[in-house]
């Protein structure tokens, strides 16, 4: 009796599946409506490829720049001394500090309380996606060393966020280096 049954539900079971295949197909759950491992690898490879086209656009921009001069920013032993772009790198953001160019070209003042490099300095935060667009919108009269940026960490990192810093901190330096920007981590 209990064969009879099982093969009698087995028999059941057999009919209805192409009924339920039917009904999968019908509601959208069709195989085909699950993407495939290779259609997310095409789309992020052809996201990656738009990523590297645009940093190649931007490093293109960034190339206007002149190398850098290492005679020159090897000299500097202050931040406060440091005349192009420096980047402060924190948890969530990136701030870029830059000093513009000084308006009065003579050397009368420069420097001095009429004339100081602190009132030419402006911090912006910048998510780190949108660094390269920043720095390209750095004026050219504001990179006198040439195409290098200092990196600092932050200061005052709490022990739970250095992890998050750390990352950060190598996320721009891999991206300064895809732009072509040399990174001077001096000692300051």
């Amino acid at each position: 009796m209990l064969l009879v049954v099982t093969m009698k539900r087995r028999l059941i079971y057999l009919a209805l599946f192409p009924a339920f295949v039917v009904g999968l197909s019908l509601s959208g759950c069709a195989p085909s409506a699950v993407p495939s491992v290779t259609d997310t690898a095409k789309a992020q490879a052809s996201l990656t490829a738009q990523q590297r086209r645009e940093i190649e656009e931007e490093r293109r921009q960034l190339d206007l720049i002149p190398p850098p001069s290492k005679a020159r920013y090897m000299a500097v032993k202050t931040l406060t001394q440091w005349e192009n772009p420096y980047l402060t790198v924190q948890g969530g953001m990136v701030t870029l500090h830059v000093v513009t160019a000084d308006a009065n070209p003579s050397q009368l003042g420069l420097g001095g309380s009429l004339r100081p490099m602190g009132a030419r300095r402006q911090d912006l935060n910048v998510r780190i996606g949108e660094l390269p667009a920043a720095l390209n919108a750095v004026p050219q009269s504001s990179w006198p060393y040439g195409r290098v940026v200092a990196v600092e960490e932050a200061h005052e990192i709490p022990v739970a966020a250095r992890p998050e810093v750390r990352r950060n901190l190598e996320a721009v330096v891999k991206t300064l280096g895809d732009l072509g920007v040399v990174v001077y981590e001096g000692s300051f």
